[in-house]
């Protein structure tokens, strides 16, 4: 395809400046790439505007003046909303521009999207991420893509501004049914991870001892490496939060419902950090599973931190 990404040239359109959002395409800026960015609540693009982006008052005004739109949202209602609402991205965008949805969100919709997009002359690209606020921060990304390859290949100079492991997975949803393997394997891992240092603590073994044993060796995982520490440290703050997990881990179970495929582990998952949420922890980080698994067996674990509402 005749898209050429060149920084000062290729104009770059951002929708969602969360925890993720801001970081990511703050390294669009700071790789040479104009951005027009918009944010349903307006305060959370100032950091972004602070370092040369243009704010937008709609997903449509972002499109009108963007080559490539990035999407990183909530949940798929947002997704929806942004990209096929009436004053969302495919309302405006110019045939030959692209849109990237980032969001972790249902393969179906991605489907749905892409379809749209080529009617109306735009290529989609579903491409959700993993790595947490660090990697986003740290430009380290694991980025799932799925649709046309031709275009994926286009905008890698974007994607690797962004992230280190770039793969496309096929077409379209199939960047969503990816992220939907990461999420599984890091549900049940953080069962292990929380269940590990209980034991620990109530071993009497000191935690960051235990952990210099175990973090490198067969029981390695990046959860143990990095939201580990944060538990041991009583910091709950999210690098992503609990709520969004449990909207992929309940995206994951209905396409596996749909598929057939029986998922305790998951469904196992799931239900505990559902009581992490009803705790008031919705908006913590997914390492705040501890807390809710250190209350079923009364073993006393510091949370130097107020619970949220959820």
């Amino acid at each position: 395809m005749d898209l050429r990404i060149e920084p000062g040239k290729t104009r770059i359109g951002w929708i969602g400046t969360g925890v993720m959002g801001t970081s990511m395409c703050g390294r669009l800026l700071a790789a040479g790439y104009a951005a027009t960015v918009f944010n349903r609540t307006p305060s959370k693009v100032e950091p972004l505007v602070a370092k040369g982006a243009r704010a937008a008052a709609s997903p449509a005004e972002v499109a009108a003046t963007s080559d490539v739109v990035f999407s990183i949202v909530g949940h798929p209602r947002d997704v929806r909303e942004v990209i096929l609402g009436d004053r969302g991205v495919l309302s405006a965008a110019a045939a030959g521009s692209v849109l990237v949805d980032m969001t972790t969100s249902e393969p179906a919709l991605a489907v749905e999207i892409a379809e749209r997009a080529l009617a109306a002359g735009v290529h989609a690209l579903d491409a959700p991420v993993s790595g947490g606020d660090v990697g986003a921060r740290e430009g380290r990304l694991s980025i799932m893509i799925g649709g046309e390859a031709a275009v994926a290949e286009a905008l890698r100079p974007l994607f690797e501004a962004m992230g280190k492991t770039i793969v496309f997975q096929g077409g379209p949803g199939s960047g969503q049914h990816a992220k939907m393997v990461n999420q599984i394997l890091i549900a049940g891992n953080m069962v292990g991870v929380c269940e590990a240092l209980l034991y620990a603590r109530k071993a009497g073994l000191d935690l960051e001892t235990v952990l210099r044993s175990v973090a490198t060796g067969a029981a390695g995982s990046w959860s143990l490496s990095n939201l580990a520490p944060r538990m041991i440290a009583g910091d709950f703050e999210p690098g992503f939060f609990v709520e969004h997990f449990l909207k992929d881990m309940g995206i994951a179970l209905a396409e596996a419902r749909r598929m057939g495929l029986a998922m305790p582990g998951l469904a196992l998952a799931e239900q505990l950090y559902r009581a992490v949420a009803a705790q008031g922890r919705g908006r913590k980080g997914t390492q705040a599973l501890v807390l809710a698994l250190a209350d079923l067996s009364r073993v006393p674990w510091e949370d130097r931190l107020s619970p949220d509402a959820s």
